[in-house]
């Protein structure tokens, strides 16, 4: 009993990583969940009214049914607005962690000054390279770049590690300890940020959301009258929950679609860094 229920739920698991890294790809494309969004509503809403027609709905009835409908559709727009306070505070902790990130390198550049003028020569240039590379996190879309950019930033945060260790094991002292203090600042603001664009709205939570949209969908089609005038304002609910995923789409995804994170800190820190 309990390897079957080990494997179950190693089955279970592996399930929802695999839903979850589909659902992934899919909201890494704003544009694409606005156009099946709106298709897969439509068919909703075209199923309901089919279904109306096979099993119409009493009239004695509909007035009850009205107010189910109304309890789903709050249901849905209270997770939408969860959806999306999660999505804007998660863009909110990439803008932070970008200042953060900022403040942290050019702290350190001027903190470089209490290093011997060998050791704090090379920090500084080291520093411009990391910075350089920083910024190209930001602004890069391409998986394959972006592997290389990881593997520069990781080279990068060994050797300026690696700059500020031997003044302080050879001078240690409180003015020492500043740079190193300052160096360890630069690496942990890298982790945060790493960790900023990785957490996003979960696979399951998107599940959870279409779903219940598409079930209201089918709800209000079942429930429409028999007219050419309410047939075509079917469309209207499926546009409208489209675009409210396109927007929650496009704020949770770091790299693309129109609401990105700016690397404008990093940048202006640049420009004021580089040799006159």
């Amino acid at each position: 009993m309990g390897f079957l229920m080990s494997l179950a739920i190693a089955i279970n698991g592996s399930a929802i990583a695999l839903a979850e890294s589909h659902v992934t790809a899919v909201v890494d494309h704003p544009v694409l969940v606005l156009a099946t969004t709106v298709l897969f509503m439509w068919i909703a809403a075209q199923l309901g009214r089919y279904l109306g027609k096979l099993y119409p709905l009493d009239e004695q009835i509909r007035n009850d049914y009205s107010v189910l409908v109304a309890s789903a559709m709050t249901l849905l727009a209270l997770l939408v607005g969860f959806g999306f306070s999660m999505a804007l505070n998660r863009y909110d902790q990439r803008k932070n962690y970008e200042e953060a990130e900022a403040n942290a390198i050019g702290t350190e550049y001027l903190r470089a000054d209490l290093l011997p003028e060998t050791d704090a020569t090379k920090t500084r240039n080291l520093l411009r390279a990391y910075l350089e590379q920083r910024i190209q996190f930001y602004v890069s879309t391409s998986e394959d770049n972006l592997a290389g950019i990881n593997a520069q930033t990781a080279g990068l945060q060994g050797q300026l590690w690696d700059s500020v260790l031997p003044a302080s094991k050879s001078q240690p002292s409180p003015i020492t300890a500043l740079a190193v203090s300052g160096m360890n600042d630069v690496i942990n603001t890298q982790g945060y940020t790493q960790s900023a664009w990785w957490y996003r709205i979960p696979g399951t939570a998107w599940i959870l959301m279409f779903v219940i949209s598409l079930g209201c969908n089918v709800m209000i089609g079942y429930g429409s009258r028999r007219t050419a005038a309410s047939r075509r304002l079917l469309i209207a609910m499926p546009i409208l929950i489209a675009v409210a995923f396109r927007l929650i789409a496009d704020i949770d995804s770091p790299r693309r679609g129109l609401i990105v994170v700016s690397p404008q800190n990093l940048v202006s820190l640049a420009d004021s860094l580089r040799p006159k």
